[in-house]
């Protein structure tokens, strides 16, 4: 009998704490980080302090959260609307928006208070602006008003990797900007590739996405443009900038081969919902891969692993 008095309440408890969890949107999240910390990479040349790292990555996950959070919140009329989004913790009824709005707030207040404190106060405002530009700017003014609205709306996703520069160097400079608009212009063909797939729940409830205003032929289009774009972007941090070198260029010309073989193949058959799946996937792994190749190159062994590389060819020679 004490077994079952006391396993309901621990039930219990865990299903709200879930609930919550759920409302942070957890999967977003860790993509977010990966461009902080390519953001610290770029700023520490590869040695970052693991303590600012921790409080870095805490701050900025609870400023991502708090956003969900409020997105959530802002949202729920569209998302009870949507099959796909019904069952959120708010429309499906196990949180209240007003209890969502104190939990977003917290997180918000704790996030400030971490990055301030233990960072410094320009990250902490950074982190802030990308909790205002998501709300006021992409969720109010933009997304259901304009098919345009990711395009601008992207900012938001990008303010994380000025957070990272902004935590080890406490300023911002042409190299933190250039990985800014790198996330920038991976953004629309990212989200334009999810919203081919889900579309017809996009018409539902009146929301413009482009594909939804404009086509899928227009859409695919776009991300055919944006995708042509992105990929040279990519490698001005190798050449002018020189802030990069051999290792990140591979994999950002790879990566970026693939991103425009996947971008065409979806242009000439734009309402192939499978090809539209596949290039949203990929994206998520290319701005990972992408991070992931900016972290090893910063790193101090590999500019001594391609320095004497180019030493010996040159000696070859």
């Amino acid at each position: 009998m004490m077994e079952t008095s006391f396993s309901r309440p621990d039930r219990k408890l865990s299903e709200i704490a879930y609930s919550y969890y759920q409302l942070t949107k957890p999967r977003i999240i860790p993509l977010l980080l990966m461009t902080t910390m390519a953001g610290m990479w770029l700023a520490a040349d590869g040695i970052v302090d693991p303590w600012l790292v921790l409080v870095t990555l805490s701050g900025g996950t609870l400023a991502a959260a708090s956003a969900q959070v409020l997105n959530c919140i802002y949202d729920r009329d569209i998302d009870y609307a949507m099959e796909r989004t019904r069952d959120r913790p708010i429309p499906g009824g196990r949180i209240s928006s007003r209890d969502a709005l104190i939990f977003a707030i917290v997180l918000a207040a704790l996030s400030f208070a971490l990055l301030t404190v233990f960072v410094n106060l320009l990250a902490a405002l950074l982190a802030m602006s990308g909790i205002a530009f998501y709300m006021a700017i992409y969720t109010h003014l933009l997304k259901r008003h304009t098919p345009q609205n990711i395009v601008i709306g992207g900012a938001a996703g990008a303010i994380p990797a000025l957070v990272g520069w902004a935590a080890v160097r406490g300023d911002l400079g042409w190299i933190p900007w250039l990985l800014f608009a790198i996330v920038f212009l991976w953004t629309p063909p990212h989200f334009w590739a999810l919203a081919l797939m889900i579309r017809d729940d996009y018409a539902k409830v009146g929301i413009p996405m482009l594909p939804v205003v404009k086509g899928e032929v227009v859409t695919t289009k776009q991300i055919w443009i944006y995708t042509l774009i992105l990929v040279p972007v990519t490698l001005l941090l190798v050449y002018p900038l020189g802030s990069l070198g051999i290792i990140y260029s591979i994999v950002a010309i790879a990566l970026g081969a693939i991103f425009i073989q996947k971008a065409w193949q979806l242009k000439q058959a734009p309402s192939d919902r499978d090809l539209a799946r596949s290039l949203f996937k990929y994206s998520i792994l290319y701005m990972m891969l992408l991070c992931a190749g900016i972290g090893i190159d910063s790193l101090p062994i590999s500019h001594q692993i391609t320095s004497s590389f180019a030493t010996n060819l040159l000696a070859y020679f």
